[in-house]
């Protein structure tokens, strides 16, 4: 878990713009958290001077160490041997569904294990916004993972959905960017995976009106964009 730096003030804007002038980011660049609230006073400390703590950290460290982290754990997976795991898997669930003409490549690439699938009407291994496709990355990167210390990330591709589904996303930010600016209002998507959340932020994340976060936990995390 990224850790950030404590920074104090009378008030709670003013902890946090003490320490966004130290770090030299925006606050639209940083994770700000508050660890006490000028709210929170007991009577006994009614007396003592008012001190509210934050804790700040920057958006692009917190990438960094997540990127860092990762090259970490991926260098002790053996992908060799998950990579006959998960081809042996596709190679049984094959043969016990409807459409034979299927085909599949297992690779690695940028620290996860990339599966591609391609055939005709396969539609039903999507399923409605990608929900059957989810839970079958969710499957392939259990049985990945199974004998190795740490996660194997699976990203899972059927006939091409993961291309289709980014533009789509892509589109529905810009539009809902507009809205945001036109009505003034922050809008809150529906529940999405962490790779369709990324999409979203990554698109809108050089915009000079919007900024994007998360809110909720998994599975049900959704995106909020609002004026900056």
């Amino acid at each position: 878990m990224a850790q950030g730096k404590i920074f104090e003030g009378k008030t709670t804007g003013e902890a946090i713009e003490i320490g966004l002038k130290e770090l030299g980011i925006r606050k639209e660049d940083a994770e700000i958290k508050v660890l006490e609230n000028e709210d929170k006073r007991s009577f006994f400390s009614i007396l003592t001077p008012r001190v509210v703590k934050v804790e700040i950290i920057s958006k692009k460290e917190v990438k960094e160490q997540k990127v860092k982290r990762n090259k970490e754990e991926t260098a002790h997976i053996d992908f060799t041997k998950v990579t006959k795991q998960v081809e042996e898997f596709l190679k049984d669930f094959i043969k016990v569904i409807p459409n034979q003409e299927i085909r599949y490549e297992v690779k690695q690439e940028d620290g996860y294990l990339k599966v591609d699938i391609d055939g005709e009407d396969l539609n039903y291994l999507i399923g409605h916004r990608g929900e059957v496709l989810n839970q079958l990355q969710i499957i392939l990167s259990s049985i990945a993972s199974k004998d190795s210390e740490y996660k194997v990330r699976v990203i899972l591709n059927i006939c091409g959905y993961k291309e289709k589904r980014e533009k789509s996303l892509e589109e529905l930010a810009e539009k809902l960017e507009k809205t945001v600016i036109r009505t003034k209002k922050s809008i809150t998507l529906e529940p999405m995976t962490a790779y369709e959340r990324k999409i979203i932020h990554t698109k809108l994340q050089d915009s000079k009106r919007v900024t994007t976060s998360s809110v909720g936990e998994e599975p049900y995390r959704k995106v909020v964009i609002s004026l900056k």
